[in-house]
C-alpha cells in the first residue's frame, strides 16, 4: 500500500474526527487538566507572566495519550492485516476479497451517514463491540484506576493504549481497510494513515476542550464530514463495480487489485 492509497484513510480519520470529540474528548480534556501546581514567574501591570512548561506539559501529556491510542489502532490494523495475510492460500480468495471491498466501501458510507444523524445504524456495532469491552472490565478496570489521574506522560501512553480499544464504529470502518490491506506491515500503515488523521482534532481538544467539543457538534460541520466521507464510500463503491475506472482515482478510494 504506497502513499496515495493512504490518503483517504487519512482523510476518513480527519473528517471522521468530529466524532472523537464525543468519544475521545472527555478523556483528553480531563489529562490536559491534571498540572502541577504553577506559580507565576513575575507579575506585570497586564497581570502573571506563567511559566510556559506549564502548556508544554499539556501538550506533552496529550501527545503521550494519542502516541498510545495510535500504537492500539496499528496493532488492531496488523493483527486484522496479517489475518488476511495468513488467507492468502484458502480458495476464491479473489472473490472474497472483492466482497470485502465492497464491504470496506458500505462501512465508509454508513459512517458519512452516522457523521451526519441520518442513519444510527453504525451505533448497533458499537453496542456490539460494548458487550465485549464490558465483559474485560473486570480485567481492565484496575488498570485504568491506576493511570488515574494521567500525570506524567507514561501514563498518559498507557491510558491511551487502553482507550484505543474503546468500541467504536468509526475505526471499526478502518479496520475493515486494514483486513484488505493484505499484510500485517499494510494494515499496521493503514491504521497509522487514519491515527494522525484524527490527531489534529484530539490534539486540539485537548487544549480548548469545551469550545471545540461545542464547535464539533455544530450540526453544518458534521454535515460537511460526513458527505466527505460519503463521497469517499460512492466513489469506491462505483469503481468496485467496474464504473468509474481513471486510474487517478485510486487516490480517492478503496478498491481491488485487480
Amino acid at each position: 500500500m504506497n502513499g496515495a492509497q493512504l490518503l483517504p484513510v487519512f482523510l476518513v480519520g480527519l473528517a471522521g474526527s468530529v466524532h472523537c470529540a464525543g468519544m475521545c474528548g472527555g478523556i483528553v480534556t480531563a489529562i490536559s487538566a491534571v498540572r502541577q501546581p504553577v506559580i507565576p514567574l513575575r507579575r506585570t501591570a497586564r497581570g502573571p507572566v506563567m511559566d510556559s512548561r506549564a502548556r508544554g506539559n499539556d501538550r506533552g501529556y496529550i501527545l503521550s495519550y494519542n502516541a498510545g491510542r495510535i500504537a492500539s489502532y496499528m496493532t488492531a490494523g496488523a493483527l486484522a492485516g496479517g489475518l488476511a495475510e495468513g488467507a492468502r492460500s484458502m480458495a476464491a480468495v479473489a472473490g472474497v476479497q472483492l466482497s470485502f471491498y465492497w464491504l470496506a466501501n458500505l462501512m465508509l458510507i454508513a459512517l458519512g451517514l452516522h457523521l451526519m444523524n441520518a442513519w444510527r445504524g453504525l451505533a448497533m456495532l458499537e453496542r456490539g463491540g460494548r458487550v465485549l469491552w464490558q465483559r474485560a472490565q473486570p480485567a481492565i478496570g484496575p488498570a485504568m484506576k491506576q493511570l488515574m489521574p494521567a500525570d506524567t506522560p507514561a501514563k498518559s501512553f498507557a491510558l491511551g493504549s487502553l482507550w484505543g480499544w474503546l468500541p467504536c464504529g468509526m475505526v471499526y470502518s478502518a479496520l475493515t481497510t486494514a483486513l484488505l490491506s493484505g499484510s500485517a506491515v499494510s494494515g499496521a500503515a493503514t491504521m497509522l494513515a487514519f491515527g494522525l488523521g484524527t490527531l489534529p482534532m484530539l490534539t486540539a481538544l485537548g487544549l480548548l476542550g469545551a469550545r471545540l467539543q461545542h464547535a464539533m457538534r455544530q450540526r453544518h460541520v458534521r454535515i460537511a464530514c460526513g458527505l466527505l466521507v460519503l463521497g469517499f464510500g460512492v466513489i469506491g463503491l462505483a469503481r468496485a463495480a467496474g464504473g468509474v475506472t481513471p486510474e487517478w482515482m485510486d487516490i480517492l478510494c478503496l478498491t481491488p487489485n485487480h
